[in-house]
């Protein structure tokens, strides 16, 4: 059973038409009987830069919050991605997971294809590195390469 994160996440999701979302932060709260903090939580977590997004706030007049989803052809997603990493010393896994979800959403990867990174990449494999963060990040980093050149 999804937990109330994953629930708030999907119906965004499926509410979003176009390339922006507009919607109050209250209502949404008032709507999944939560706190608006946990509201704050989805965003920042669920609608967030590396997953291709951005939050723009509105104080007052409501508390009304945009969400935009970037778009750009798939080169410059896997070079904004790849120039974001090479800024970077050490890649978490979840980070590297928000990465695959983008590249996901933008079919730039199959689910599949997000599965077996996801799986070269998870803490269980990368466990007897000593510097596991950054070996992940050097991982990913030619992944990326490799998809461009594709």
């Amino acid at each position: 059973m999804a937990n109330v994160s994953d629930e708030i996440e999907q119906f965004i999701l499926s509410i979003f038409s176009d390339d922006s979302l507009k919607l109050s932060r209250n209502d949404l709260a008032h709507y999944f009987s939560v706190a608006p903090s946990q509201i704050n939580y989805v965003l920042s977590t669920r609608f967030n830069l590396d997953k291709g997004y951005v939050i723009e706030s509105k104080r007052g007049g409501g508390g009304f919050i945009t969400i935009v989803r970037i778009s750009e052809d798939k080169e410059d997603t896997l070079s904004a991605i790849l120039q974001e990493i090479e800024g970077i010393d050490a890649l978490s896994f979840n980070r590297a997971n928000c990465f695959l979800q983008r590249l996901e959403r933008d079919e730039i990867i199959t689910k599949q294809e997000s599965d077996i990174i996801k799986n070269a990449i998870s803490d269980k494999a990368m466990g007897v590195v000593t510097h596991s963060a950054s070996a992940r990040k050097n991982i990913f980093k030619e992944i990326l390469i490799g998809l461009i050149r594709r």
